[in-house]
C-alpha cells in the first residue's frame, strides 16, 4: 500500500485528452488509485477532473478526502469548506466535521472551535452517533489545546539525520544494544530523482547504530524481510531473547496484520513464528506489539480491531507465561476510545504506558499520551509540547535522557507534500539550563491568565451573608457540571423543534467552552505556581469576583468572597495539602502565596441580564446569566512584604437603589486597621469629579477604626452607576476600594 506517490506508466491512449467525454475515465481511475492508497496519483486525476468540472460537489468531496488521506491539511481544509458551502452537510454529513479537523490540524484552533460547535448542532439528532460524539470530543479537545499550548519549546527538538530519515516514512520503535530499530515505508527501487522503478511499496524493519553524536547509515534487517509483505513495530522481550513484530499483507488495498515472534541471539533473528489465535484473533487486524513488566509479570500489549474493540484499533494486553503461553486477552479500557488507539510503549523507569490516539485532549491529529501505572492504569495524560503538534505524532519511546517520536509535522523531509510523511524526531534536555529571571517567571504565570471559574446561582452556601466558605471549588464544579441536564431543560422550556435543540446545545457548549476550560486552566496554572513556590518565591495572586445581578449588590459582594474562598480551599486541600505550607507561611524554603480578593459584584455584570427572581429561565439558567457568575485569577506579582494589607471593612459597598437625577448621595464606610502596627494614610484616590471625600485622620493605630464619608453628585449620571474611592497606606501598593452603586432616574 503506497504512502507516497507512484510515477504513472499507464496511459489511456491517444484519445485520452481533456474534455467532458474523458471525465468519467478520470474519476474512475482516481477512485481506483485512492482505494489502492496511491493518493498522489489519485490527486493528479482528480485535478484533471476539476479542470473540466470544478462545481460538482461529488468531485470536490472526493478531492478533499484524498487531500486529507495524503495529509495535505491546508488544501483539504480549503476543499472541505467548498463542499460544505455547496451542500451544508446534506449530501456528505461528515464535511463539517472534517473541515473542523483540518482547521485543527492547521493550528487554527479558534476557527476549529466554532466549526465543532456548529457541527454539534448539525448532528444533534443522533447524539449516540460517531459524528456527534466526535464533534463534541473535538470541541473539548481543541479548547484544551488553547490552554495547553506553550509559547516556547522545552529542550532541543530535532529531526534525526538522513542516515535514518528519508523523503519516505520512518517510524521509530526503540534503541536496543546501542542500535535504533525502526520501520520505513519505501519502494524497493528508487533512483536519486525519486522515480519509482518498482511500483510496490512495503514497510521493512531497519537498524542504525547510535554513536555519541549521531546515527550511522541504516540497513534493512534481512532476517525479518519477507517478499511482498510488510514488517514493522518491533519490540524485545524483557530478557532480550525474543523479538515481537508485525507481519502485514494487503487485503482489498488495506493492511491486515498479525503479530510474529522471532528468537534473537548474537545480533541476529531466527525461528520466526506466528503467535496463536489467543492473540491473533482470526479475522482481526492485530499489530504494534509492546512488552511491559506489569507488577512483575511480563505482559504483551498490542493494538487490534478484534470483536470487543470500541472503535478502530484499541489497546489490549495479555500476561505471558514461560515465554510462549498467553493468558486471556483484556481490553485496556482507560486508553480505548471510538478512534484508533495505537503504538503502545512501556516506560519501565517511570511506570508509564505511552500510546497515541486521535480522540483524547490533543493538539491536532494523533497525539502522544501516557497512562500512569500503580497496579492499575490511570487516565490518559497528554505528553504535551513539543512532543505533540497539530500534525500526527506517534511511536513515542525514550532512551536515557532522550525521547523520540515519529511525526509528519512541518520540518520533515519530503519530495511533494510538506506534511505527507513521517520522520523520527528526538527531544533532548537543554545542554545549558539557565534559570529564568523573576520577570520571566512572572511572565510565564501571567500568560496563563485569566483563569476563570464558574458557579451555579448563589453557590457556595446559598442564602447566606457569610464572607467565607468551607466548600472546595472542585466539589462545586462537580455539582455544577452534574446540572447540565437541568440547565438544558429549564433554558429550553417553552421552545420546540430546532430552537429547543439549539438552546440545549448552547448550554452544553457553554459548559465545555467556559466551565470545563476554567478547570483546565486552573490545573495548568497550579502546576506552574508550584514550580515557583518550590524555588522559594513569594507570590501575590489577585482574584476578582463577579456575579449575575439577581441579588442586591452588597449580597453579591459577600457571595463573590465565598467563591474566592472556595478557590483558596481547593488550593489548600489539593494533593494532601501540598500548597498548605506556602499558604500559611511555614514553608522551609521561605516560599509563600497570598490571595488578594477583589469582590466586584453586580456592578461588573451585564445589566441587560435578567434580575427577575421569578424568571429563573433567564436569571438563573440562561447562558447570559451563567457567564456572569464567576471569579477570575487576573494577575500575579511578587510580594513586596510578608505583611498582610492592614485596612479592612465589613461592608465595602453601599447600594442606594433608585435616586432622582441631580440628587446628592452620601455613604459612610467604617474601616479598621487589622494589623499590629500603626499605618500612615496616603491621600484618597478619587477617579471621578462627581465624588468628594476626605480622610478624618492621617494615621490609624492597630485595631483602631474610623469612618469615611463619600458624597456623589448625580448631575451628570444616568441609569445604573457604580462609583468608587481608593484608600491606600504608605509602604504598600495595595488599596482598599469602597463603592456606592445605584440607579439614576429623571
Amino acid at each position: 500500500m503506497s504512502r507516497l506517490y507512484l510515477v504513472a506508466f499507464l496511459i489511456f491512449g491517444s484519445s485520452f485528452v481533456f474534455g467532458q467525454n474523458n471525465l468519467p475515465k478520470y474519476l474512475d481511475f482516481a477512485k481506483k488509485q485512492y482505494e489502492k492508497g496511491d493518493y498522489y496519483y489519485a490527486l493528479m486525476y482528480y485535478e484533471k477532473a476539476l479542470n473540466i468540472d470544478s462545481n460538482t460537489v461529488d468531485i470536490l468531496w472526493n478531492y478533499a478526502e484524498t487531500l486529507r488521506a495524503y495529509k495535505d491539511y491546508r488544501n483539504a481544509e480549503l476543499y472541505y469548506d467548498k463542499v460544505y458551502a455547496k451542500e451544508s452537510g446534506k449530501l456528505y454529513p461528515a464535511s463539517l466535521l472534517n473541515l473542523g479537523l483540518m482547521q485543527k490540524q492547521n493550528g487554527k484552533y479558534d476557527l476549529a472551535i466554532e466549526t465543532f460547535k456548529l457541527a454539534k448542532k448539525k448532528y444533534y439528532k443522533n447524539k449516540k452517533g460517531y459524528l456527534y460524539q466526535k464533534s463534541k470530543r473535538e470541541l473539548a479537545s481543541t479548547i484544551w489545546a488553547t490552554s495547553a499550548i506553550l509559547d516556547t519549546e522545552i529542550g532541543d527538538f530535532d529531526r534525526l539525520p538522513e542516515t535514518v530519515n528519508t523523503v519516505n516514512s520512518e517510524f521509530g520503535h526503540g534503541i536496543f544494544n546501542d542500535e535504533l530499530i525502526f520501520s520505513s515505508l519505501r519502494a524497493d527501487s528508487i533512483n536519486s530523482g525519486e522515480e519509482v522503478y518498482s511500483p510496490e511499496y512495503s514497510t521493512s524493519i531497519y537498524r542504525s547504530r547510535k554513536n555519541d553524536v549521531s546515527f550511522e547509515s541504516s540497513e534493512r534487517i534481512k532476517s525479518l524481510f519477507m517478499e511482498e509483505l510488510s514488517t514493522g513495530n518491533g519490540t524485545f522481550s524483557l530478557d532480550g531473547s525474543r523479538y515481537y513484530f508485525s507481519l502485514c499483507s494487503e487485503e482489498n488495498f488495506q493492511y491486515r496484520c498479525k503479530i510474529m515472534v522471532a528468537q534473537f541471539r548474537n545480533g541476529d533473528w531466527y525461528a520466526l513464528d506466528s503467535l496463536g489465535s489467543i492473540i491473533n484473533e482470526p479475522g482481526s487486524n492485530t499489530t504494534m506489539p509492546c512488552i511491559a513488566n506489569l507488577a512483575g509479570q511480563e505482559t504483551l500489549i498490542f493494538a487490534s480491531d478484534r470483536e470487543d474493540s470500541k472503535g478502530g484499533l484499541d489497546l489490549f494486553y495479555s500476561a505471558i507465561r514461560n515465554g510462549n503461553q498467553y493468558r486471556k486477552v483484556r481490553a485496556l479500557k482507560s486508553a480505548n476510545s471510538l478512534d484508533n488507539d495505537v503504538t503502545p510503549w512501556w516506560d519501565e523507569q517511570q511506570q508509564r504506558l505511552y500510546f497515541s490516539s486521535s480522540w483524547h485532549d490533543g493538539f491536532g491529529g494523533y497525539d502522544v499520551y501516557y497512562l500512569e501505572y500503580s497496579g492499575r492504569f490511570g487516565k490518559p495524560i497528554n505528553a504535551g509540547q513539543p512532543m505533540n503538534s497539530p500534525a500526527n505524532d506517534l511511536y513515542y519511546f525514550n532512551d536515557a535522557d532522550t525521547s523520540y517520536v515519529s511525526s509528519n509535522r512541518l520540518g520533515v523531509m519530503f519530495s511533494k507534500n510538506p506534511t505527507c510523511c513521517s520522520d523520527i524526531f528526538s527531544l533532548k534536555p537543554p545542554k545549558i539550563i539557565i534559570p529564568p529571571t523573576p520577570e520571566e517567571t512572572l511572565a510565564d504565570l501571567n500568560k496563563r491568565l485569566p483563569v476563570t471559574l464558574y458557579f451555579h446561582n448563589d453557590v457556595p452556601n446559598p442564602r447566606s451573608r457569610d464572607t467565607t466558605s468551607r466548600v472546595n471549588y472542585m466539589d462545586s464544579y462537580d455539582d455544577y457540571t452534574a446540572m447540565i441536564g437541568t440547565y438544558q431543560k429549564e433554558y429550553s422550556k417553552g421552545l420546540t423543534g430546532v430552537k429547543s435543540n439549539e438552546a440545549e446545545e448552547d448550554i452544553e457548549d457553554f459548559f465545555i467552552q467556559y466551565v470545563d476550560k476554567g478547570v483546565l486552566d486552573l490545573e495548568l496554572f497550579r502546576t506552574l505556581l508550584m514550580k515557583e513556590l518550590e524555588r522559594g518565591a513569594k507570590i501575590n495572586i489577585t482574584v476578582k469576583g463577579f456575579a449575575s445581578p439577581l441579588a442586591k449588590t452588597d449580597y453579591n459582594v459577600n457571595l463573590t468572597k465565598r467563591r474566592i474562598a472556595s478557590l483558596v480551599n481547593y488550593m489548600t486541600e489539593y494533593d494532601n495539602g501540598v500548597f498548605t505550607p506556602y499558604l500559611n507561611g511555614t514553608a522551609e524554603n521561605g516560599g509563600k502565596v497570598v490571595f488578594s480578593q477583589v469582590p466586584f459584584g453586580e456592578y461588573t455584570a451585564n445589566q441587560l441580564t435578567s434580575d427577575n427572581p421569578n424568571d429563573v429561565q433567564n436569571s438563573v439558567y440562561s447562558r447570559a446569566a451563567a457567564i456572569e457568575r464567576k471569579i477570575e485569577i487576573q494577575s500575579v506579582s511578587y510580594l513586596e512584604s510578608d505583611t498582610e494589607f492592614a485596612l479592612v471593612t465589613v461592608k465595602p459597598v453601599i447600594d442606594v437603589g433608585t435616586v432622582k437625577h441631580g440628587e446628592i448621595i452620601t455613604g459612610t464606610f467604617e474601616i479598621s486597621n487589622d494589623s499590629e502596627r500603626e499605618v500612615d494614610f496616603k491621600s484618597i484616590r478619587i477617579p471621578c469629579d462627581c465624588i468628594s471625600s476626605e480622610l478624618p485622620k492621617t494615621k490609624l493605630a492597630p485595631g483602631e477604626k474610623m469612618k469615611i464619608q463619600m458624597d456623589i453628585d448625580t448631575e451628570h449620571l444616568m441609569d445604573f452607576f457604580v462609583k468608587s474611592i481608593y484608600v491606600g497606606i504608605e509602604g504598600s501598593d495595595e488599596e482598599l476600594r469602597l463603592y456606592i452603586s445605584g440607579t439614576v432616574v429623571e
